[in-house]
């Protein structure tokens, strides 16, 4: 859930890198609050309730966009290969570059550099 809430608190940030685990954890709680809320819906036969569900998907759709933004950098593409979707599926479950690149540094390892052979220096 903290990777949810982390993602809501950078909510329109488009610039630096977003790991897999936080792109992927975004995307299964989103699912499952937009699913919940739609199921509740849906068994209470309250189709006003859906409303909500509409309210909270655009609510949190520049979050979602920041977060697949950041993605991308972190596979070292422009964000804008967001928008292809089959290839923007594959980059999503693609490992981030290691070290930094030029959209920041590594967030699995923001302290480390990469030396010319690859070695991570301390």
């Amino acid at each position: 859930m903290n990777w949810y809430f982390k993602v809501l608190k950078q909510y329109a940030d488009f610039n630096g890198r977003a790991r897999r685990k936080e792109y992927w954890m975004f995307f299964l709680f989103n699912l499952i609050i937009t699913y919940g809320i739609q199921f509740i819906a849906i068994g209470f036969e309250l189709p006003e309730i859906l409303i909500v569900s509409t309210i909270y998907s655009f609510g949190v759709l520049i979050p979602s966009i920041a977060v697949g933004v950041r993605r991308m950098h972190d596979v070292g593409k422009s964000g804008w290969y967001l928008i292809i979707p089959i290839y923007s599926l594959i980059l999503a479950c693609t490992n981030g570059e290691k070290g930094p690149n030029k959209w920041g540094p590594d967030p699995k390892n923001p302290n480390t550099e990469l030396d010319d052979i690859g070695v991570a220096e301390a």
